[in-house]
């Protein structure tokens, strides 16, 4: 374990806001409709609470990243679109950045670590990715990366420190927080943080009085260690299925966006995404890879802090391999 003292030092992220958030959702509009949000009594018997969840699994790449993608990429200049982009992804950050860069004719090159997830390697190459298998895991890739970016002169694009991105996946919230206006909590996923900083960022502007929490893996929890110590920790591994909250290391815009908005931090085990796989798939008929689940996860796991409570679910993603949705079922 590393632990940083810099947590505090000044950064970019005083440049987001809630009016980042609105221009985001203007710019990404014409490319992406809304997503529904769902409740079933089955799901709420289980979970003891009125569950909203919000349906990301249903974007055109299956996850709510694509939001971030199309807002940054519109935004770059054409001579940086023509030399290209780069970018380090566990997988649905790679598909948001190769689907958004086939929009503008921009390449894109994606760098994903050694054992990714097969689906979301196929879809980024669908999407006219260039696609580099190198590095043991996220964060090596990342480095890997950003060398690259500078030998080469293309855009480095970060998974969690662009402001850009911050604020596109941050209208998935504002959606639910409109459709659903008197929400209690919110729980948020966490793998960079891209998605629980954006959630803050909705929460301000439109309820102030809903509680964002975020949730991550208990076997990868450099982020959730670094908001519950304020200081920054970082691990040697980060071993989940859930290949969406695998990173070692948090990134330092969402991480201070996060200290100041969420007001609490779970962890759940891999047993309990398993069975909340399980649990979505026969109550609400919706397929929801390991970060996807983590927030029905976390309401199961928690039962008194969401009694009684209107909770947001974001199912942020539903790209799980057929093979390993099969053994999960097959588990129950």
């Amino acid at each position: 374990m590393t632990i940083n003292q810099d947590l505090f030092a000044p950064g970019a992220e005083a440049a987001i806001d809630y009016a980042a958030v609105l221009s985001a959702r203007q710019r990404i509009a014409p490319y992406l409709r809304r997503t529904p949000v769902i409740r079933n009594p089955a799901l709420d018997e289980a979970l003891g609470c009125e569950a909203y969840l919000k349906c990301e699994n249903l974007q055109p790449i299956g996850a709510f990243k694509v939001r971030g993608g199309i807002n940054l990429i519109l935004q770059l200049p054409e001579q940086q679109r023509a030399r290209g982009v780069i970018t380090a992804s566990t997988g649905n950050h790679g598909q948001s950045v190769a689907y958004a860069a086939r929009l503008v004719g921009a390449p894109a090159l994606i760098y994903v670590p050694a054992g990714a997830n097969q689906l979301k390697i196929a879809s980024m190459r669908r999407l006219g990715g260039t696609v580099v298998e190198q590095g043991q895991d996220f964060d090596e890739c990342r480095v890997l990366a950003e060398e690259r970016a500078n030998r080469e002169g293309l855009y480095f694009i970060s998974s969690g420190d662009e402001p850009a991105l911050i604020a596109g996946v941050a209208t998935a919230y504002l959606e639910l927080l409109e459709d659903v206006p008197d929400l209690d909590v919110i729980l948020a996923p966490v793998g960079g943080g891209s998605g629980a900083s954006g959630a803050c960022l909705a929460r301000d502007g439109v309820s102030p009085g809903t509680t964002v929490i975020g949730v991550q893996a208990a076997s990868a929890p450099a982020v959730h260690d670094s908001w519950q110590q304020r200081q920054v920790v970082t691990y040697d591994r980060a071993p989940t299925f859930a290949d969406g909250l695998a990173t070692r290391a948090p990134f330092m815009m969402p991480l201070r966006i996060m200290l100041n908005g969420l007001a609490d931090f779970w962890v759940v085990t891999e047993e309990q995404m398993k069975q909340a796989i399980r649990l979505l798939a026969r109550t609400s008929h919706v397929v929801a890879e390991g970060a996807g689940a983590a927030t029905t996860a976390a309401a199961m796991a928690r039962p008194a802090d969401v009694a009684g409570h209107k909770v947001g679910l974001m199912l942020s993603g539903g790209n799980l391999p057929n093979d390993v949705l099969a053994q999960i079922l097959a588990s129950e």
